[in-house]
C-alpha cells in the first residue's frame, strides 16, 4: 500500500481579532472554528457561505486556551481571569462561568466522552471537573511551577502535563497518582499531547525541540531540532502519521513520524506561530499567530482507497466512542529503537468528509474582514532533510493492522455500515438527545441560581428577624 502527498494549500485566512491568537480549535462538523486571543476574546469563525463570525466577551483578561466539546455543542474556554466559561457557539453566546484557579488558567481541555474537563494553572495545578454541573473533582499537584497543558489521553484514563518546571507528567485520572515524569527538556515545556493511539506522547519545548516518548516503556523515541525559534504547539494527524508543530521562528514543520524526518515548511504567518491544530478528520488544519490572524489550510495528504481502509477496519475489533481508544495496548511492532510506532498507522485514516460537508466555502462576517482562498502562504518540501533522532521509525508493513483497533470509528464509516434512512433518523435522534442534554444543564444552572438566591433571601430574612429580637425590649412599655 502506498501513500502519496501534494503540497498543503492555504484555504482561507480570518481576520477580527485585535492582539495574538492564542489557541484554535476545530468543530467537529467542520462548520466552525473557535478561537482564543489576548485580546479576551472568543470568536466563532462559521466556514459555510453567508454566515456571519461571532465574537464572544465575557472574559476579563487574556484567553488562554480554547476547544470544542466532541459533540461540538459545546466551547470551554480558559482565560488569565482565573476563570473557565463554557459557551453555546450560535448566535445568543451564553456561556456559564466558573472560577476555576487561583492564578492564570493555561489550558482547557474535554475528555473523549464530552463528560470531563481538565484544566491547568500558574497556581501549578491541574484540576478535573464535570462538564454539565462544573462540578470539581480533584486536583494534581507535584508540578514545581506553572502548568502551560493538560490533555486526556484518547480513552480518558490517563492525562498528559506540561509545565514550566521542564517536566512532563503522565497522570492516572483513576488513582489520581502521577505515574511517570518526564525530564528530558532543556527548556520550559509549552505543550503536550497524546498520539491517537494513546501509547505515545509529543511535547513542544522553549529549548526549540519536539520530543516523542512511549508511555509504555517510557523511551525517547524521536527527537526533532527543526525549529530555530521556540516551539509553541503541535498536533497529530488523525492518522498518527503526521505531527505538525507552531514556533516563533514563523514557520510550521509537518513530521513524517513514521519516517522520522521533515517534510514540509509553511510560511505564511508574520511573527511567532502560536497555535496549530488539525481538523477532526485530518483533511485540514489551523493555525493562529501575533499577526492576529488565523489561517486554514487544507492538508492534502493522499492516503489508500476509501474503500480498502474501511475493509481493514471492519476486519478488526474496532473500539467504538462510548469504549474508550486505546490508551494503554498497542499494535504489531516493538518499541525502543528502530520501531517508533507500533503497527501500520496508515490504514487507521479516519475517513474523510463528503465534499460536500467539508469543503471551505467563502464567507463574510459581521464587521469582520474574512478572506477568500489566498496565495500569500508558502510550503518548502524537505524530502532530504532527516531530523536528529534517537530512533528512526522504519516503514510500518500494511499487514499489521491491529492498531486500527485504538481509533474510534467516525461518522461516515457507521453511515456505511447501515442503511441510509436508519443512519439519518439515529443522527436526528442523537441530535435532539444533545439539545436535551444543553436545555437540561440550563435548568440545573437556572435551579442553582434560584436556590442561591432563595438562601440568599433566608439569611436576609433571619438577619431582619434577629434585629427585631434585639429591638423588642426597647419597644417594651415602661412601669
Amino acid at each position: 500500500m502506498t501513500s502519496a502527498l501534494d503540497d498543503p494549500t492555504l484555504e482561507r485566512h480570518f481576520k477580527g481579532h485585535r492582539d495574538t491568537i492564542t489557541s484554535v480549535d476545530f468543530n467537529c462538523n467542520m462548520k466552525q472554528i473557535a478561537t482564543g486571543s489576548m485580546d479576551s476574546c472568543l470568536m466563532i469563525w462559521n466556514l459555510k457561505p453567508q454566515m456571519r463570525a461571532y465574537r464572544f466577551v465575557g472574559h476579563k483578561d487574556a484567553v488562554t486556551s480554547v476547544q470544542f466539546s466532541p459533540s461540538g455543542h459545546l466551547v470551554a474556554s480558559a482565560s488569565r481571569d482565573k476563570t473557565v466559561r463554557l459557551w453555546v457557539p450560535s448566535v445568543k453566546g451564553e456561556s456559564t462561568v466558573f472560577r476555576a484557579h487561583t492564578g492564570t488558567v493555561r489550558s482547557v481541555s474535554f475528555s473523549g466522552d464530552g463528560q470531563t474537563l481538565v484544566t491547568s494553572s500558574d497556581d501549578k495545578t491541574l484540576k478535573v471537573w464535570t462538564v454539565h454541573r462544573q462540578k470539581f473533582l480533584f486536583s494534581l499537584n507535584q508540578h514545581m511551577n506553572w502548568v502551560r497543558c493538560a490533555k486526556f489521553s484518547p480513552d480518558g484514563r490517563l492525562i498528559v502535563s506540561a509545565s514550566d518546571d521542564k517536566s512532563i507528567k503522565i497522570w492516572d485520572k483513576n488513582s489520581q497518582e502521577c505515574i511517570h515524569s518526564f525530564y528530558e527538556h532543556g527548556g520550559h515545556v509549552n505543550y503536550a499531547d497524546f498520539h491517537p493511539s494513546g501509547t505515545c506522547i509529543a511535547a513542544a519545548s522553549t529549548d526549540n525541540t519536539v520530543k516523542v516518548w512511549d508511555i509504555r516503556t517510557n523511551k525517547l523515541l524521536q527527537h526533532y531540532q527543526v525549529h530555530s525559534g521556540v516551539v509553541n504547539g503541535l498536533s497529530f494527524h488523525p492518522s498518527g502519521n503526521y505531527l505538525i508543530t507552531a514556533s516563533n521562528d514563523s514557520t510550521m514543520k509537518i513530521l513524517d513520524l513514521l519516517e522520522g524526518r521533515l517534510l514540509y515548511t509553511l510560511h505564511g504567518h508574520q511573527g511567532p506561530v502560536t497555535c496549530v491544530t488539525f481538523s477532526r478528520t485530518g483533511d485540514y488544519f489551523a493555525s493562529g499567530g501575533s499577526d492576529e490572524q488565523v489561517m486554514v489550510w487544507k492538508t492534502n495528504f493522499k492516503t489508500a482507497d476509501y474503500g480498502e481502509v474501511l475493509r481493514l477496519q471492519q476486519t478488526a475489533t474496532c473500539v467504538d466512542l462510548g469504549g474508550g481508544g486505546g490508551g494503554g495496548g498497542g499494535g504489531g511492532g516493538g518499541t525502543g529503537r528502530g520501531a517508533a510506532f507500533p503497527g501500520d498507522s496508515r490504514t487507521s485514516l479516519l475517513h474523510r468528509q463528503e465534499s460536500s460537508e467539508s469543503e471551505l466555502c467563502n464567507g463574510q462576517g459581521r464587521g469582520l474582514r474574512t478572506e477568500g482562498r489566498s496565495r500569500s502562504g508558502s510550503v518548502t518540501r524537505s524530502l532530504s532533510s532527516r531530523p536528529t533522532q534517537t530512533a528512526r521509525a522504519p516503514k510500518a508493513r500494511p499487514s499489521s493492522v491491529q492498531q486500527t483497533c485504538t481509533q474510534p470509528q467516525t461518522q461516515t464509516q457507521r453511515e456505511g455500515m447501515v442503511p441510509a434512512g436508519l443512519a439519518s433518523t439515529l443522527e436526528h435522534i442523537v441530535a435532539q438527545l444533545d439539545v436535551l442534554t444543553q436545555t437540561v444543564a440550563i435548568l440545573e444552572q437556572r435551579l442553582t441560581l434560584t436556590e442561591d438566591k432563595l438562601k440568599e433571601c433566608i439569611d436576609n430574612q433571619h438577619q431582619i428577624n434577629l434585629q427585631l429580637h434585639r429591638r423588642e425590649p426597647d419597644l417594651q412599655p415602661r412601669d
